[in-house]
């Protein structure tokens, strides 16, 4: 399902030659449902149907002279129809055409997006599992805390793809809505069967109730799901780059036989592609306020939001889709450091578990605040002598007053720290 899709093919949502073939479709649809009513004769509706047809170079042309992109449309369509192009458009306004079509092409956008964010769930579940129980020191202000596992990380970016899957399937419900409704959304000169039968055949619900053009709520909805899918993406991609660091160096990217990291550097291996989604995610900010922006519009409607849309929309689904398609390879192409990760975990000679410590000493009757003494002082001498929390716990004859040298080492132990972490992948269901 990954490779279903091409990048070309969500790029082709956008071009000129679909969104008007769209449209051609809008009105051949009105023009059936009309006649159906007997507003159309039937002759004429066959002869639309056989002669319809446009030439986007020629509509160009039009919309030159005309200033007015629907009026150029409508117009060349009628050169190839003729005397029965007087049918088509009946009753309805340009937003008839213009905002079902784009709920068509959001729609469409929306669906391939859907099925790469399913590829990416798919691959991070299956390196979840492969890296359950890896363990890796978690830090909080990027300074080491307690162990956790790389699987745990993945685990979670699992957790975040599924809500997100959720997300983006109401927001492409939401925006699956079309309007056949006339000028100021009241049918004043069209029957509401129109619409339905319109959007029926497009798979798409009507409105329940529009002026001149679909509510740009719904537009905006979608794209901060948008957004949000991209700054799962960009979390991911900024994780990687700090554990790629050379002091780190716990994961890296995939890095391809013949590929130059530096142009200066020979030995530089670089997270490019991990900078480059970073990189993406900051414009879905500015994507997200400027749908905001055209969500309050004068009264029944005015047109500051449609140059908008033009740019915010096809940039937004192609950039998303480009993104998803790289952090798929990233994630299931990276390099794990399992050696480094230990390594890292013990550069702090055990003062990962000093929790684990305080807690214990807690549990033995002393307060919180005399049993943060006790481990803090220890704490500060590992740092001091570059000795290891064990070491330095077992020669505190304070401390020794409530452990064994066995019970410390229990304590001062991965599988202790670790042990519920099955649980948590049984709750996401990763078990």
């Amino acid at each position: 399902m990954i490779e279903r899709y091409t990048l070309p093919e969500i790029g082709a949502i956008w071009e000129d030659e679909n969104r008007f073939r769209i449209w051609l479709r809008i009105e051949l649809l009105a023009c059936e449902a009309q006649a159906e009513m007997g507003r159309i004769p039937g002759e004429a509706l066959e002869e639309i149907r056989q002669k319809a047809r446009f030439e986007v170079q020629r509509i160009r042309e039009i919309e030159a002279e005309t200033q007015h992109e629907t009026i150029a449309f409508l117009t060349n369509v009628a050169e190839y129809v003729g005397p029965a192009a007087r049918y088509i458009h009946y009753g309805m306004t340009s937003s008839d055409v213009i905002d079902t079509c784009f709920s068509v092409q959001l729609k469409e956008a929306g669906e391939l997006i859907y099925q790469k964010l399913e590829a990416l769930q798919g691959i991070l579940a299956k390196q979840a599992l492969r890296y359950k129980h890896t363990p890796i020191v978690g830090r909080t202000h990027g300074v080491h805390a307690e162990p956790t596992t790389f699987g745990l990380k993945l685990a979670i970016w699992y957790s975040e793809v599924t809500r997100h899957l959720e997300r983006l399937e109401r927001a492409i419900r939401e925006i699956s809505v079309g309007k056949i409704s006339g000028a100021v959304g009241t049918f004043a000169h069209l029957d509401p069967y129109v619409e339905e039968y319109v959007c029926r055949h497009l798979g798409l619900q009507p409105a329940p109730a529009s002026n001149q053009i679909i509510q740009r709520d719904r537009h905006a909805g979608f794209m901060a799901t948008l957004a949000l899918i991209a700054a799962t993406l960009e979390k991911i991609a900024l994780e990687v780059r700090h554990l790629q660091r050379t002091e780190v160096l716990e994961v890296e990217e995939p890095f391809a036989s013949g590929q130059k990291g530096s142009s200066a550097m020979p030995h530089k291996k670089n997270p490019v592609v991990s900078e480059r989604i970073s990189g993406m995610a900051r414009l879905f900010r500015g994507y997200v306020e400027a749908a905001l922006e055209n969500v309050p519009l004068w009264h029944e409607r005015d047109i500051s939001h449609s140059s908008v849309e033009r740019v915010i929309f096809p940039d937004a689904t192609i950039a998303l889709y480009y993104m998803l398609d790289k952090v798929c390879w990233l994630v299931n192409g990276l390099v794990v450091h399992e050696d480094r990760m230990q390594e890292n975990l013990n550069l702090t000679r055990g003062l990962i578990f000093s929790q684990a410590v305080l807690l214990q000493l807690v549990e033995k009757g002393l307060s919180r605040e005399a049993a943060y003494h006790l481990v803090q002082r220890n704490a500060l001498r590992v740092w001091e002598k570059k000795s290891s929390l064990l070491e330095e716990l077992k020669n505190d004859s304070e401390v020794m007053q409530y452990f064994s040298p066995e019970e410390l080492d229990a304590l001062c132990n991965l599988d202790h720290q670790l042990r519920h972490v099955d649980t948590i992948f049984r709750r996401l269901e990763l078990d």
